[in-house]
């Protein structure tokens, strides 16, 4: 198993190299995430539910922290003082790699990027078994909000956002039940031995809290939805496409298209009407701020904690 997360690790190292040098201003949004997920499906050898894409590319800009990956005929383009999120998982055999990082070509964000970067690594210095998760979430909220950005002559403290965490992930359960919290007064709930983590930390110029805003592209299968009787001819034949294609993992409209899935919004929108598949609208702090993110995924071993997706970039 441990072999298994460390090879889905090495690809997701892989595809960031790849990547690196087609992330530029001026690139289109969809262009960069189907040539990241053509990339990350040919190096980790996708064979279905097997091994693949863990979840869609997440391309969220500026006040957009989270959840937001173009839909067919969303032109938007990569501009110099965009500041981007990339998110995007692998997987085999069920074992997610969950890992991300922020892009930012103007200089002027470097210490926001910095701020969060570094708090991402106090939470996971902090991590290991027997650790309340609370203890995680002071450890990032005391690096992140000790920092600040000056941004046209104005000076901004990085604020944690408070309603963004990192989680537990189990075999195809990208959140399997733990919140690790990026600021104090969380759970006492402690992390044991074997269990996987998303260290994930979110730093803003804005409130540091974020809403549902937006069309949404992700969804995700109720991971405990048991059957539900569905009416809709169109909502039973794409919840088979969707159990058989991407189980519980989540997925976005532009994978349906590439199914060669067409006029299927009635059928999706009746599955979460149901409570089958959740709905993961793009979450959003004050229009006009700035947010940032990186991740990376933990195994706590019974002798040391392996941060799997570490890399030579961050």
């Amino acid at each position: 198993m441990v072999n298994t997360v460390r090879q889905a690790s090495e690809v997701h190292r892989q595809v960031r190299a790849y990547m690196k040098d087609y992330i530029k201003p001026g690139v289109k949004l969809i262009d960069m995430c189907e040539r990241l997920e053509n990339a990350n499906r040919a190096l980790v050898d996708a064979k279905g539910l097997d091994a693949g894409i863990a979840f869609p590319t997440g391309c969220s800009l500026n006040h957009v922290a989270a959840h937001y990956t173009p839909n067919s005929g969303d032109d938007t383009v990569l501009d110099y003082n965009d500041v981007m999120k990339v998110d995007f998982g692998t997987q085999i055999n069920g074992r997610i790699i969950d890992c991300a990082w922020t892009v930012a070509f103007n200089p002027r964000y470097d210490p926001l990027v910095e701020a969060v970067k570094d708090a991402t690594n106090a939470g996971i210095a902090a991590a290991g078994i027997d650790v309340r998760l609370c203890d995680v979430g002071e450890a990032v909220q005391e690096v992140m909000e000790s920092r600040e950005v000056e941004l046209d002559g104005k000076t901004y403290p990085v604020k944690c956002v408070r309603n963004l965490n990192g989680h537990s992930i189990a075999p195809y359960q990208i959140h399997a039940g733990k919140s690790v919290p990026i600021v104090k007064g969380g759970e006492a709930t402690k992390m044991e031995e074997g269990e996987f983590f998303a260290i994930e930390t979110f730093g803003s110029t804005g409130k540091g809290y974020v809403r549902e805003d937006y069309e949404c592209s992700h969804y995700m299968k109720n991971f405990h939805a048991g059957h539900v009787p569905l009416r809709l001819p169109r909502a039973r034949a794409l919840l088979a496409t969707i159990d058989r294609e991407f189980g519980t993992l989540a997925f976005c409209r532009r994978f349906l298209d590439r199914l060669g899935e067409t006029k299927y919004l009635m059928g999706l929108k009746r599955l979460c009407d149901a409570g089958v598949v959740d709905p993961y609208p793009p979450l959003c702090d004050t229009r006009g701020c700035y947010t940032a993110q990186f991740e990376h995924t933990i195994l706590l071993r019974p002798t040391c904690k392996e941060v799997l997706s570490r890399g030579e970039d961050y």
